[in-house]
């Protein structure tokens, strides 16, 4: 699995050759506001290694999904309030995924009323 793909746009915010809106960064990944918000707080947790989706991931890359959640909780524990927050991971185009790097939607701020009442 390489590091990084030349035309994918998470792995060029990563890289600084796009700007976002950077919420916090460690060694493993990034945390980013969406552009299109679904919710009044709507980030992007996005690891730096470029893998396409969770059915991608080998053995060696489990570790990935345990740094997003470590940035889930800490970007969700500076939350006012202590808000509620959902976590979502949309895996294949049929699941809604559009940008093919793996990330985690962060969304807080509004009440959840049901499974479709969001499409991300």
């Amino acid at each position: 699995m390489q590091s990084t793909s030349s035309n994918c746009i998470f792995c060029k915010i990563i890289e600084g050759l796009i700007p976002a809106d950077i919420i916090v960064q460690n060694e493993h990944a990034i945390v980013i506001k969406d552009i299109f918000p679904k919710a009044p707080i709507h980030y992007l947790i996005i690891p730096k290694l470029h893998v396409a989706d969770v059915a991608h991931l080998n053995a060696n890359q489990y570790e990935i999904g345990t740094q997003l959640f470590c940035l889930a909780q800490q970007v969700g524990s500076s939350l006012p309030n202590k808000q509620d927050f959902r976590l979502i991971i949309n895996n294949g185009a049929n699941a809604g995924q559009s940008v093919f790097h793996l990330h985690m939607h962060f969304l807080s701020g509004m009440p959840h009323t049901g499974l479709t009442d969001v499409e991300l």
